[in-house]
């Protein structure tokens, strides 16, 4: 295992955590809180639905390795969604009425990684689906 992987390793562990925690929140502040919010910003109720279990079922699967470039993509689309639908009107930093997109952006950028790295030794998606060629 080399520093590159090493790197890896923490990033998708930690990408996973962040989002995990942001679906748990959102479990936990009833996901009809959610979709109401969703919906004050003209976007379908839904979605935040869809953006909960995302985010909570996700991020499990991101930090035990299971699917990291599928879920990676699905929170790199979470991330451009929130920036640009919410976010962008902020600026990066924020301002006195909301956060900027400075944390969705370095999440985007996280996200990105991951769909482009190389699977890791020590994810559980490697050791299951690799081939009896592989070992």
């Amino acid at each position: 295992m080399n520093k590159n992987d090493v790197g890896t390793v923490i990033l998708r562990l930690v990408l996973g955590l962040t989002f995990f925690i942001h679906g748990l929140s959102k479990f936990q502040g009833g996901l009809a809180n959610t979709a109401g919010f969703f919906e004050s910003l003209s976007i379908p109720g839904f979605l935040a639905y869809a953006v909960a279990v995302i985010e909570l079922i996700g991020g499990i699967l991101l930090i035990l390795g299971i699917g990291t470039r599928i879920i990676s993509v699905l929170f790199a689309v979470i991330m451009l969604g929130a920036i640009f639908t919410v976010k962008i009107s902020a600026g990066f930093l924020g301002n006195d009425e909301m956060a900027g997109y400075e944390l969705e952006l370095a999440l985007l950028a996280m996200s990105i990684f991951i769909v482009f790295a190389n699977s890791s030794r020590f994810s559980l998606g490697n050791k299951i689906f690799r081939s009896e060629g592989q070992k």
